[in-house]
């Protein structure tokens, strides 16, 4: 099948090399035209785990293409995913300017039918502006119709979570569309949930917005953890094993970060809103969120006293690990906090300093945990790399002005790692 991405960012380059994988004609289009030349050259724009080697394949067996013309992908394919970016705006809901940006230019380009899927995540509703955008701009009258195929993707397993989902969900109006999407997931196995464009669109937002509570849950429950003498690991564990409640996303820390949650969260409480309901628990999530990073900056003050001129160590700036994007990672209000205190900060993590040196200023970056421990005051531990699980803590311990660990991660044992002399702060366990 001949299929258009328009947008290749996170979602669309996966999507893309992926269902080029599964032997589809693809052409993945953007307006950064910086972006193409590298994606020709076969650099990759972001580290996503195994897909340099996924694009390379599939663009040398003639089935992954690239350009900056919207007009070409529109002319030569099928279907045409949208893929563009939602960015919050400064009340919290989406904005959607892109979207319809991109759904004027396929209208005025398409020569015969297409099947236009919304792959972006969207407020409900969104799908009947496309189609209206579409209809208005099409002036010879093309048939076309409007899908939902929201992605389900978690960055640092995206390639796997596309190739073996839970589920595909596909929101269209007409049985021609439905059987085009059969046809193009058919070497996938997985259940289709197949349903109306409106309830495709919420499906993905009531999601996000689940998860992202169970998070601020455990989060919560690890402060009550922390004043009784529970351990947080323990109590997470025994919920989990509760098949209505599931272990994941039960994992106590510094809160949720990255694009997605806190994004979407944002844009759902506006949506409610603007239908007249007031989704209150999300509220609390939200907060619960921005109260945890709060938290940890009090544990580093309660070990340190005076944070000024302090030499504080970080381990990891990623949102999570498997991913370099540092979009609305905990790490960034942290260390913006301790630089604001006057602390001096040594960082490092194995994929995105790159990008964190165009977001801090003052921050020393560094090769390895190791030049991080060196001479520091204390060792933060803010993302949950395996490399660092693996770190020798009696070279550590000789490197470190004080022997010191406040893991926001909880990837240590406290017993073990207080039996080598480190005095170990972590979430939810005294």
């Amino acid at each position: 099948m001949n299929v258009c991405i328009i947008g290749a960012g996170y979602v669309g380059l996966v999507t893309g090399a992926c269902f080029a994988e599964l032997g589809n004609k693809v052409i993945c289009v953007d307006n950064d035209a910086e972006k193409i030349a590298m994606l020709k050259k076969l650099k990759m724009p972001f580290y996503e785990n195994n897909l340099s080697r996924l694009v390379k394949k599939n663009v040398k067996a003639k089935r992954l293409f690239f350009t900056d013309s919207i007009q070409e992908g529109v002319r030569k394919s099928l279907v045409i995913f949208i893929c563009v970016g939602t960015p919050p705006k400064s009340g919290g809901e989406a904005d959607l300017s892109y979207i319809e940006s991109v759904a004027s230019k396929i209208a005025e380009n398409m020569s015969s039918y297409r099947l236009i899927v919304e792959k972006s995540t969207v407020p409900v509703e969104t799908g009947k502006w496309i189609e209206h955008t579409i209809r208005i701009n099409n002036k010879k009258g093309i048939k076309f119709d409007v899908a939902s195929n929201p992605e389900f993707l978690k960055e640092g397993t995206a390639i796997d979570d596309f190739m073996h989902p839970d589920r595909i969900v596909i929101g269209c109006q007409t049985k021609k569309a439905k059987d085009i999407f059969i046809k193009l997931y058919k070497p996938i196995k997985a259940e289709i949930v197949a349903t109306d464009i409106k309830s495709a669109e919420l499906i993905k937002h009531a999601s996000n917005s689940f998860l992202a509570t169970k998070i601020s849950f455990i989060n919560s429950i690890a402060n009550i953890c922390e004043k009784t003498g529970a351990d947080i690991e323990k109590v997470s564990y025994g919920i989990g094993l509760d098949k209505r409640i599931g272990r994941d996303f039960l994992k106590s820390g510094i809160g949720y970060g990255g694009f997605c949650f806190p994004k979407d969260l944002d844009a759902f409480i506006h949506i409610s809103e603007k239908v007249g309901y007031d989704f209150g628990i999300l509220k609390a999530v939200r907060k619960v969120n921005e109260e945890q990073k709060t938290l940890f900056i009090k544990k580093i003050e309660k070990e340190l006293w005076i944070l000024k001129d302090k030499l504080i160590g970080i381990l990891g700036l990623a949102f999570k690990p498997n991913t370099d994007d540092m979009r609305f990672a905990p790490s960034i209000d942290i260390i913006n906090s301790l630089i604001q205190s006057g602390a001096r900060i040594k960082a490092y993590d194995p994929q995105a300093m790159e990008k964190a040196k165009t977001i801090f200023k003052g921050v020393e970056f560094v090769k390895d945990p190791y030049e991080v421990a060196r001479h520091s005051d204390a060792l933060l531990i803010l993302t949950e790399w395996d490399e660092f699980k693996t770190m020798k803590l009696g070279r550590l311990k000789k490197l470190l002005k004080n022997p010191l660990i406040i893991d926001g991660r909880n990837i240590f044992d406290p017993a073990k790692i207080k039996k080598t002399g480190f005095k170990y702060i972590s979430i939810g366990r005294v």
